[in-house]
């Protein structure tokens, strides 16, 4: 990734492609109710030519919504909406997509939903997307909705890493089934679980189904780019405030005020050796220009050497050669989205502003680096040369240290 060679967000009407079809992804883990909430929300005129992806006919109930075989896996449901199986390759039948659109098969194309199986790591399915050469510049993803169980999801999480994955790099977070919380107990485990969630993933937005709240409005458009105004819309995608030290009544964490503004929010707030979640949620922020040089050298680094670890990193910085125009990053574990320049800074606040959410890499650590590559110097730390031509300071940076 070459931060120095970002390309710029938005061209000239007169030279721009045709605006990448938004992808969301839709997982859950078994039993959260991925078909019904699939089978409701491809009712409403908002879904109108969507295109939903499915690992299997079988294994989702939308069978009586199929009208007409397409070809290459895709079917043509009622509502006017396509749905398509992966046959072993999830770049095919993505390429198959874009092929009955650019030949007139398809009419319009305004949004994927890639379901995933209850099992699934979303990670790899994020990964084709922001990977492909040629389908990063045709789809952008838009959002992960992950749905959870609200009577069984407090010991899916205790159970499975998967579903505290699926948890932590979500955007949308849907809890389904609160209508059988008809007990005090099953009350209690509720709440537990919204706190829970929150500690996981502080910023993603929560819904409930039974209140009606997951709608196409709510459950999508949770991208970089505001779908009305078409230009970037930093501080909803980022949410950086809901880190915060006291943005949410049991978080806790400092500030520091020495130019360099470090957000501990969440490394505290739960019990992670009680449910093995080893999963922190934090920013990093700083008033200094960074040089791309250093942001390029720090997120290699970082992904090189930690990648698993890295489940989401989002940031908009300010690179020291081009003050004006700020740097926008995302990332899932060791792949990065080729970084895209803005035109200008969205609003006032022009500091350089990342968020993470990592498993088994403290906060402490991040914090350390990033500081060394940035030249925010601390007593008995090594600044980014010393990272990078002393072995032994390498080492140190690619084995996690205490927090």
């Amino acid at each position: 990734m070459s931060v120095a060679d970002a390309s710029p967000v938005s061209e000239k009407p007169a030279r721009a492609p045709k605006p990448p079809i938004p992808v969301s992804v839709l997982t859950g883990f078994l039993g959260s109710g991925k078909t019904t909430l699939l089978n409701r929300i491809l009712q409403d005129p908002a879904m109108a030519d969507t295109a939903v992806i499915i690992n299997e006919f079988g294994e989702i109930g939308l069978d009586h919504l199929f009208v007409d075989q397409a070809g290459d896996g895709i079917v043509e449901l009622s509502s006017g909406c396509l749905c398509c199986t992966i046959r072993g390759d999830l770049v095919t039948t993505l390429e198959n997509l874009l092929r009955h659109l650019d030949n007139g098969r398809t009419e319009r194309l305004a949004r994927v939903v890639i379901e995933t199986t209850g099992l699934a790591d979303p990670a790899p399915i994020l990964h084709t997307i922001m990977l492909h050469p040629y389908l990063v510049m045709r789809y952008r993803l838009d959002s992960v909705v992950t749905l959870v169980d609200a009577v069984n999801g407090l010991s899916t999480l205790d159970e499975h890493e998967e579903a505290r994955k699926q948890a932590a790099v979500a955007d949308r977070i849907v809890l389904t089934k609160t209508d059988l919380l008809d007990t005090e107990e099953s009350q209690r485990s509720y709440s537990e679980l919204k706190s829970r969630l929150l500690t996981l993933n502080p910023s993603a937005r929560v819904l409930d189904t039974q209140a009606g709240e997951a709608t196409p409005e709510t459950l999508f458009n949770a991208g970089l780019y505001n779908p009305e105004t078409k230009i970037p819309d930093v501080a909803n995608w980022l949410n950086a405030e809901a880190y915060e030290p006291n943005h949410h009544d049991h978080s806790h964490g400092h500030h520091h005020h020495d130019g360099d503004h470090h957000h501990h929010g969440h490394d505290h707030a739960h019990d992670i050796n009680r449910h093995s979640d080893a999963i922190r949620a934090f920013t990093l922020s700083t008033d200094r220009p960074v040089s791309a040089s250093a942001l390029e050298m720090f997120l290699d680094l970082l992904r090189s050497a930690h990648g698993p670890k890295l489940l989401r990193v989002k940031g908009i910085v300010q690179i020291a050669e081009d003050p004006a125009r700020p740097v926008v990053i995302h990332g899932v574990q060791h792949v990065f989205h080729p970084p895209a320049t803005l035109d200008a800074w969205p609003d006032e606040d022009r500091r350089t502003r990342m968020v993470f959410i990592t498993k088994d890499l403290p906060e402490g650590f991040v914090r350390k680096m990033f500081e060394a590559f940035t030249g925010a110097l601390r007593p008995d730390t090594p600044d980014s040369e010393a990272i990078l031509n002393n072995p032994l300071a390498v080492s140190g940076f690619t084995s996690p240290l205490r927090d």
